[in-house]
């Protein structure tokens, strides 16, 4: 009697080709997203119902208070954000399309008013004020 020996497929599955595309993908995606440029300071945004999204610009100024003003991540005065901006170049003050300015909603609106004059006396137009969107309950 002669017996034949059945031969069972073997099924194998390599996942690790599936790792290395995903890991791939990760770390593409993680360069490819844009960061935004805010100091670590903990602010409370007015709100407004036709608040918009603002693109990231290289300049965001953030005002605590007269003594307290940040450009990007450097802590300024006001008089020290005039000096700061007027030693920049011409051909760096043309690259910056438009400047983000934030900031506290308890500070007063002079001050405000007085960055905004250091802002245009630099050579800056195209200066948005930041808020966040205002929420409501019913979704609207």
């Amino acid at each position: 009697m002669q017996f034949r020996r059945r031969l069972k497929p073997e099924v194998n599955l390599n996942i690790v080709p599936m790792i290395d595309v995903v890991f791939q993908l990760v770390l593409f995606f993680m360069v490819a997203t844009t960061f935004v440029i805010t100091p670590g300071i903990s602010l409370v945004l007015p709100s407004s119902a036709t608040a918009e999204k603002v693109a990231v610009s290289k300049l965001v100024v953030t005002v605590v208070s007269a003594e307290e003003v940040y450009l990007n991540r450097e802590r300024y005065t006001l008089s020290g954000l005039d000096r700061k901006l007027s030693e920049m170049s011409q051909k760096e003050k043309a690259e910056v399309k438009t400047v983000v300015l934030e900031g506290d909603r308890s500070i007063s609106y002079s001050l405000l008013v007085r960055v905004l004059d250091v802002l245009r006396r630099n050579g800056f137009k195209g200066i948005n004020l930041k808020t966040r969107e205002e929420w409501s309950a019913n979704g609207s």
